[in-house]
């Protein structure tokens, strides 16, 4: 006899835990309820509207060249043209941004003068769409190339596209 009262001593335990068990878990549930009714949905339905749209209009700007018209980067780092030194590290990658004043055909490429209120620098691409006057934004890989002439060196830094 008594193992079965501890039984049914064991069940009335599980069956009052259970219970109060259920009976938080209403409570719970009334406070969330209550407070989603208490405050509007209204704003965080604008939040993330708001959200959205500036996602998709950042996603915007990452199909386009670096080099087509008129696409100016908002937060890139442009170097000043006259920054751009023949010592420089061959590797150095820049942005510049400036206006195209001259292009001329090379081989396979193009290569356009750019310039910037600092100064000027020529650019090989492999576009050949750029007209003089159009304002762009140009990343690449600075060059020099050496031309010692009796004595004198008038080597030319100039930008390789990426």
């Amino acid at each position: 006899m008594g193992t079965d009262l501890m039984k049914l001593a064991t069940r009335q335990a599980v069956k009052q835990k259970f219970a109060q068990s259920v009976a938080f878990m209403q409570q719970t549930r009334n406070l969330s309820l209550s407070f989603l009714y208490g405050h509007s949905i209204i704003p965080y339905r604008l939040g993330l509207v708001f959200l959205l749209v500036v996602g998709l209009c950042s996603c915007g700007s990452l199909t386009s060249s670096g080099l087509n018209g008129t696409n100016f980067r908002i937060g890139t780092n442009v170097t000043p043209i006259r920054e751009i030194k023949p010592e420089q590290d061959n590797q150095a990658t820049v942005y510049i941004q400036g206006k195209v004043e001259k292009k001329a055909p090379l081989m396979k490429q193009w290569a356009y003068e750019i310039s910037d209120s600092t100064g000027k620098i020529w650019v090989v691409t492999n576009q050949k769409n750029l007209t003089e006057g159009a304002q762009v934004v140009i990343k690449g890989k600075v060059r020099y190339r050496s031309i010692p002439l009796a004595g004198k060196e008038l080597g030319e830094v100039y930008l390789e596209e990426e």
